[in-house]
């Protein structure tokens, strides 16, 4: 007696794969149920300690002496930005600041001396 394979369902073959899966939930569900039974209380982690009211009033009261920055409203018009900053009038110059004139000339000697670099074509 050969069974030769067929075009129908085989039976057979998922009335195995169901009983495993039977088997398969009845022991998770034992595995769940003896867990479930044997769980001991977790401990739980020490309590923060409790910072005394003394400590928190000093701290208020360091925070209110604190200078705050001043903050800018997101509404504000270009003049009283304008306000907040110093410019110098239209059509002055800046004042001379001994430091400045020491950059300016500075900077005089070595624009010269890149023009004479680049007459020599060494640049």
């Amino acid at each position: 007696n050969m069974k030769l394979g067929g075009l129908g369902p085989d039976y057979e073959t998922i009335k195995e794969k169901v009983k495993k899966l039977k088997l398969q939930k009845e022991y998770s569900r034992q595995i769940k149920e003896y867990n479930m039974k044997n769980i001991t209380v977790v401990q739980r982690l020490p309590a923060k300690p409790q910072v005394s009211s003394v400590s928190r009033q000093k701290a208020l009261e360091y925070a209110k002496k604190i200078p705050r920055p001043k903050t800018f409203i997101a509404g504000q018009s270009d003049q009283e930005e304008k306000e907040l900053l110093p410019q110098a009038p239209a059509g002055t110059s800046l004042p001379r600041i001994p430091s400045l004139e020491s950059l300016w000339s500075r900077h005089e000697k070595e624009k010269e001396a890149v023009a004479a670099f680049e007459a020599l074509h060494i640049l």
